[in-house]
């Protein structure tokens, strides 16, 4: 079957600077694709990441490699062969812990097959300050290396969660400033809906007015005049109150929609202030 997939899972990926062996270099712009390879026609497993067409790890796990979490979401490993040490950052703890887990896994199923002589005997690598404890050999140097990478790690950990926290940030800067935005046409909405309704309230009023007088004009006319005359009135008067009815629909249908408005606006103004507190706890 030759070599397959037994395990994959999405990190950031980095390498330690080859020269100041202080700082973690990107080795992609965003999370890829980390797998486990297995290869049961050599018996051996393999780290591998393909970032389009390059590969930026590729990594043959032997049993004296150590995996080590240098904080919640990120950890390290060391390869010899490949002459780097490797970093990986991760969105959660809990993917990281799965992947130290099949780390340690892997590494026990190697110590029954061949290992590479050597492999973890790198003298700026987390391996040394393990075999360290051990053995009670190594040099002061090789410790100042562990924790120049160590802090590396963590220094690269908080700048990965810092872009994070600034992305967020400019996000939700962006939706506040849209929000804002919307809120302030709603406002606008609001104030031309009030100003049209309090005219035509104050056009029915004036209607009623010039009602009422056409009433009396008619009560008036209808004395002097014939029933055709009156006739005449008694549809104009109709006609009015027709024109009446309408104002006043219309009014009503101008009264619902500035009461939509403004339970809008008010949802609107609680999601505004729901954001702000989020964004108040994350900072």
């Amino acid at each position: 079957m030759g070599e397959q997939p037994i395990f994959t899972t999405r990190a950031h990926v980095f390498r330690i600077d080859p020269v100041s062996k202080k700082n973690w270099l990107p080795s992609s712009k965003q999370a890829v694709n980390i797998s486990y390879f297995y290869d049961n026609t050599k018996n051996i497993y393999r780290i591998i990441s393909v970032d389009g067409s390059k590969a930026i790890i590729n990594s043959t796990i032997n049993p004296s490699m150590s995996f080590t979490k240098t904080s919640q979401k990120f950890g390290q490993w060391s390869d010899s062969k490949a002459s780097t040490v490797y970093g990986l950052g991760f969105s959660t703890e809990a993917e990281l812990n799965k992947f130290v887990e099949k780390f340690n896994e892997v590494k026990e199923a190697t110590k029954g097959g061949p290992s590479e002589k050597g492999s973890g005997d790198l003298p700026n690598i987390v391996n040394s300050h393990v075999h360290h404890d051990r053995s009670g050999s190594g040099s002061s140097n090789d410790s100042s290396n562990v924790v120049m990478v160590t802090s590396a790690a963590k220094d690269s950990q908080l700048k990965y969660e810092n872009d994070r926290l600034k992305i967020a940030l400019a996000q939700s800067s962006a939706n506040a400033k849209k929000w804002e935005l919307e809120l302030q046409t709603l406002k606008n909405n609001n104030a031309r809906l009030t100003t049209a309704l309090q005219e035509s309230t104050a056009n029915v009023e004036e209607w009623k007015k010039q009602l009422s007088a056409y009433k009396e004009e008619n009560a008036r006319l209808k004395k002097r005049n014939s029933d055709s005359q009156v006739g005449e009135l008694e549809s104009q008067v109709s006609s009015l109150m027709q024109e009446l009815e309408e104002e006043r629909e219309k009014n009503r249908q101008k009264s619902q929609q500035l009461a939509s408005l403004h339970a809008k606006l008010a949802g609107v103004i609680q999601q505004a202030s729901t954001l702000n507190q989020t964004l108040g706890e994350q900072l």
